[in-house]
């Protein structure tokens, strides 16, 4: 009863906070070397970053319908990250990221870019705040952790090296994040969610090749993979350490 209560908590504390990133995503979602937008499509001016994205002056959002996805995301992720992980220290840390691999899931679908102003910051704040599970007994390994982003930040890098049109290095500085959430349950946890993306990422691929939907040689944003294939490894941790 009460991994239900919790789990609805969650689910609603994570559709509240998804509804705050429509405009986010919006001002974010441009080319590598374009500045954030500032403006609706009738450029008027759009202000502050949370909300939805549409104009207060003209009421056009560019999300129209879609407006609800990042909040109903939101609520799903952190809902199940909640009912896997129950009660522990580190379900808050979870509940505090999920929002924002939500945002980048959203970007990097929309434009093929994952911004430094995201992935950098969110790679300190889950270093950070895993140490604050760890100081009161969460389920995980800090130390564990720390090695799992500097390990899959590192397998990322030699992808892009080897690849660097299939792999941007934007896929690099968010491995860093995600092998520091996924280290923290075990090695096993970290192999099972990265390789989970990277199948996810490969098949996807696959399919548009079959299709001639893509050549060889182009790149598809597969930041969202890897952030889905985080996602289920640490449903599969918390459910572990329980």
């Amino acid at each position: 009863m009460l991994a239900v209560l919790l789990g609805v908590l969650a689910g609603g504390s994570g559709a509240g906070g998804g509804a705050l990133l429509p405009r986010a995503a919006y001002r974010l979602s441009v080319a590598a070397d374009e500045p954030w937008r500032d403006r609706c499509p009738q450029e008027h001016p759009l202000r502050g970053w949370a909300g939805p994205a549409a104009c207060a002056e003209c009421g056009g959002d560019p999300y129209g319908p879609g407006t609800l996805l990042p909040a109903a995301a939101t609520a799903v992720a952190c809902a199940a990250l909640t009912g896997a992980a129950g009660a522990e220290p580190e379900t808050a840390v979870w509940l505090l990221l999920a929002p924002f691999g939500v945002l980048l899931f959203a970007v990097d679908r929309a434009v093929r870019r994952l911004p430094d102003v995201l992935t950098l910051p969110l790679a300190g704040a889950a270093v950070v705040l895993l140490g604050g599970a760890a100081l009161v007994g969460g389920a995980g390994s800090w130390t564990r952790a720390l090695l799992g982003g500097i390990t899959l930040g590192a397998v990322y890098f030699l992808l892009f090296f080897v690849n660097p049109a299939a792999m941007g290095f934007g896929d690099v500085k968010l491995a860093l994040v995600l092998g520091v959430a996924l280290g923290w349950y075990g090695w096993d946890v970290l192999f099972t969610g990265s390789f989970f993306g990277l199948l996810l990422g490969a098949g996807y691929a696959v399919t548009l090749l079959a299709a001639r939907r893509v050549g060889r040689k182009t790149g598809i944003a597969f930041g969202p993979f890897m952030i889905v294939g985080a996602f289920a490894g640490l449903v599969v941790g918390g459910l572990a350490a329980g």
